[in-house]
């Protein structure tokens, strides 16, 4: 491993300024670059006669140089070419404003060539190849062979990368020892990691490059994996708090809950209250779609703690969202016994005092709040129950230092964007996940309707109808004010729009720029009906809960993300009039086209997410990196999903003992995962 951790800079034909090229690819080291795969292949083995080549079409063609020239022909441009010939026909190859490729080829040559064909004036040409100079016993890297398509930064090109990897694997590679034990790459049929690496840079075939991926994804997905399974493991053998799941206090609570319960609430509320009896930590995930009824089972969890004698922290990631749950459990927990608190970060000192008194007294049950949650001063008497809400937009050390003020208190993460399973299992790898998918009783399904900028005036009428049965409409907007540089409308703007159109009613506008305290008059005048009309951004994506607002128009809706859109659309139905969400959009792409047809079709959550995550990929949805989880170089989530399948249950039998390895295995694999994880890895999925 030492001369694999080398500076790449001191490998043929790197150098300090290549070295700077690499470095912004991510790849520092003679192991960065070994493990810098291709995105793509391309099979260069098919040599053609020059007279069997398809115009329009990409080949390769083996010839001799006849001849060469480059011509001025005009001020500002020159063509070099270079004249071939087989045995059935010529072709020139070209090069625009490049005359130092004359230089390169000498007649008599031979050479073989990769590019597409074009014809001029009746005569073959190939505009820019891709060339390689046959000569006596050389190893041809571009072509006559199936060759690697590397991802680029500017001023470093394929032919000298494949000629810096070609010269790396033949002089590095020999010191990658396998770390995967023999037992594991049998029971997978895996093939040898030297194997893998070198067949997904230089593949002798594409049965051989299909068996390289197969090892190197297994690889990416198997050590993830292994980190969440010993996570889970010592997790798993801590002692957790115990809990008596039908404390009086939690009785009075459920008692006083003014709305029955759905089945899939039930059922989890279950599974938490196993949790609690277990002696193990709970460390359990609660997805489900907005307005499903998340916090009331949340609220459960903690009325438990709180008759046990423990505290609980609620944490959301904004203040709107934290204010929706403080007013849900002023009404919650009226008449229980259960006292809340509401800490943000613009809480005036003498009162945030006063919390944080009786927070460490013990005289706060429930601590609701933002960040400030994990401010250094906030400290709890008896912390038994964690719960984090819309937890994707914390990152992974926010939601460890609330973690530490308990001693191994149980962990509830809630999150109201659905996750694809695939997706869960390299970000929830750890966690017990529990899914309501069923609504509360009386809700009617929202109606979804597309429309165009030339349908306002339709639109119009019919908003004016709804507005006069009473019924409230938000306006979202993709940006606060209009921008010289992005032709689309504004909430600014748009909202001196709408007042005007709809003179006879109420109109206000909303926007993350706004001072906090007028931004609640606004929202608190919206739920008391002083305000018909309100005009926002997506500071209203979530917290937002005024069962009167039934119609959401989102305009330039295609500039928006799926699981975006459906958090919008989730702000309206929360009651039981019928409800309706307007999607106007105008989509210059495929992709903007198709998310407007897949939030049209479908209110399932999960659907979206999984389209979602087809469209954008991981890392855009759930902000991957800020989970302590690495992105992959090579794996995909969605089209290899069965080799995940495989390598987590590996990774889970291996730490379980189900599958036997010695001693000397598990260091190797406990050190690679060093290795991988550096200091990420302690904070690998908490929570």
């Amino acid at each position: 491993m030492d001369k694999l951790s080398n500076e790449v800079q001191y490998i043929k034909g790197v150098g300090p300024e290549r070295a700077k090229l690499l470095a912004k690819l991510g790849v520092n080291t003679v192991a960065d670059l070994l493990y810098y795969f291709p995105r793509t292949w391309v099979d260069r083995t098919n040599i053609k006669k020059i007279k069997d080549v398809k115009l329009g079409e990409k080949e390769t063609i083996r010839a001799v140089v006849l001849a060469k020239q480059t011509r001025q022909v005009s001020a500002r441009l020159k063509i070099t070419s270079v004249m071939l010939q087989d045995d059935s026909g010529g072709i020139n190859c070209i090069w625009y404003n490049q005359p130092y490729m004359e230089k390169i080829f000498k007649k008599g040559d031979t050479v073989i060539c990769h590019g597409k064909i074009e014809v001029y004036r009746n005569f073959l040409q190939m505009p820019n190849p891709e060339y390689e100079i046959i000569s006596g016993g050389e190893d041809n890297i571009n072509v006559n062979r199936i060759v690697p398509v590397y991802p680029l930064t500017e001023k470093l090109y394929q032919k000298s990368l494949r000629k810096i990897m070609k010269f790396a694997l033949d002089n590095y590679l020999q010191y990658l020892d396998e770390y995967l034990p023999l037992p594991l790459r049998s029971r997978n049929s895996l093939i040898d990691v030297k194997k893998a690496v070198l067949n997904a840079h230089f593949p002798e075939n594409f049965d051989a490059l299909t068996c390289a991926k197969k090892r190197l994804i297994f690889d990416e997905f198997f050590f993830l994996q292994l980190a969440f399974a010993i996570r889970k493991k010592n997790i798993k053998e801590k002692k957790g708090i115990v809990f008596d799941t039908a404390p009086e206090t939690y009785i009075r609570f459920e008692s006083a809950i003014p709305f029955k319960l759905t089945g899939a609430q039930k059922r989890v509320i279950e599974e938490i209250k196993n949790d609690f009896i277990s002696g193990k930590p709970m460390n359990r995930l609660v997805q489900g779609d907005v307005g499903s009824g998340k916090t009331v089972v949340a609220f459960m969890a903690a009325a438990i703690a709180v008759g046990n004698k423990c505290q609980a922290a609620f944490m959301a990631p904004t203040e709107i969202l934290a204010q929706q749950h403080a007013r849900n459990a002023e009404t919650l927990f009226a008449n229980t016994g259960i006292r809340h608190g509401f800490l943000t970060s613009d809480i005036k000192k003498q009162k945030k005092d006063e919390i944080l008194e009786k927070l460490k007294s013990g005289e706060i049950d429930i601590l609701i709040g933002t960040h400030a949650l994990i401010q250094q001063d906030v400290e709890f008497k008896n912390l038994g129950l964690v719960v984090i809400d819309e937890q994707h937009r914390f990152g992974v050390l926010q939601r460890a230092e609330l973690f530490k003020k308990g001693s191994i208190p149980h962990m509830l993460i809630m999150s109201a964007t659905p996750i694809p399973r695939t997706l869960s299992m390299t970000v929830y790898g750890d966690a017990d996940i529990s899914i309501i998918d069923e609504m509360p009783a009386g809700r009617k399904p929202i109606k979804t309707v597309l429309f165009t900028d030339n349908e306002m005036e339709k639109l119009f009428s019919f908003i004016e109808a709804r507005l006069k049965e009473g019924a409230q409409v938000y306006a979202v907007y993709p940006l606060v004010q209009e921008s010289e540089k992005i032709d689309l409308k504004s909430a600014m703007e748009m909202e001196k729009h709408w007042a005007k159109r709809f003179s006879n009613f109420r109109t206000a506008i909303m926007h993350g720029q706004m001072k906090k305290d007028y931004r609640d008059t606004v929202m608190s005048d919206f739920k008391s009906k002083k305000i018909d009309i309100l005009v926002a951004t997506t500071v209203i994506e979530v917290g937002i809960d005024v069962a009167n607002a039934t119609v959401m128009v989102i305009e330039h809706a295609e500039r928006f993300g799926l699981s975006q859109l459906h958090q919008l659309r989730g702000r309206v139905g929360r009651g039981e009039i019928q409800s309706y969400c307007i999607l106007i959009g105008d989509p210059k792409t495929e992709g903007g086209m198709k998310r407007l047809n897949v939030m049209a079709s479908t209110q399932d959550g999960f659907k979206i997410a999984e389209e979602d995550l087809a469209l954008r990929g991981p890392g855009e949805i759930m902000g991957v990196r800020q989970h302590g989880v690495p992105e992959f170089k090579i794996a995909n989530i969605l089209t290899d999903r069965d080799i995940m399948e495989i390598s987590r249950q590996a990774a889970f039998d291996i730490v379980s003992g189900e599958l036997k390895i010695n001693i000397e295995e598990k260091t190797i694999l406990m050190n690679m995962i060093k290795i991988k994880f550096g200091n990420d890895f302690d904070l690998v999925n908490i929570g």
